[in-house]
């Protein structure tokens, strides 16, 4: 890692990754104001990355609202500049599915398919259609 760099792994885009997959998958939109980390198990569970200060700092500049965070990573809320900290809603997450409930949207409802008219069929004198 070069001097100053802040140290980055895979991990801690899991919840991101599940998200995007899921949100595919149903149809859902994920909400265009928020941004998350966390790494995630085989079993749902969010566990704790690191870098969350810069993390959360990049997301202030680029405009988002509101940080999923695993709900070990708390304390690290405490280096936060003041006014990020009341500028931004942080949601504490333990497991997946509540990382799926903030971030996701509702589907779109789907136009339900309106019935065509029945379209009349000549039927001869003796009961069958004509050639």
């Amino acid at each position: 890692v070069p001097e100053g760099a802040v140290p980055k792994d895979g991990p801690s885009a899991g919840v991101t990754m599940v998200t995007a997959i899921v949100s595919l998958l149903t149809g859902r939109p994920v909400c265009a104001d928020v941004g998350m980390t966390g790494e995630i198990t085989l079993r749902g569970r969010v566990l704790p990355v690191g870098g969350i200060k810069q993390k959360v700092l990049a997301a202030h500049r680029t405009g988002l609202k509101t940080v999923i965070l695993p709900r070990r990573n708390e304390m690290d809320l405490d280096e936060l500049p003041e006014d990020v900290r009341n500028e931004m809603e942080f949601v504490l997450v333990d497991t997946i599915d509540e990382v799926l409930k903030a971030a996701l949207r509702p589907a779109p409802q789907q136009a339900v398919p309106v019935a065509e008219e029945p379209v009349p069929v000549e039927v001869g004198g003796d009961g069958q259609q004509p050639d």
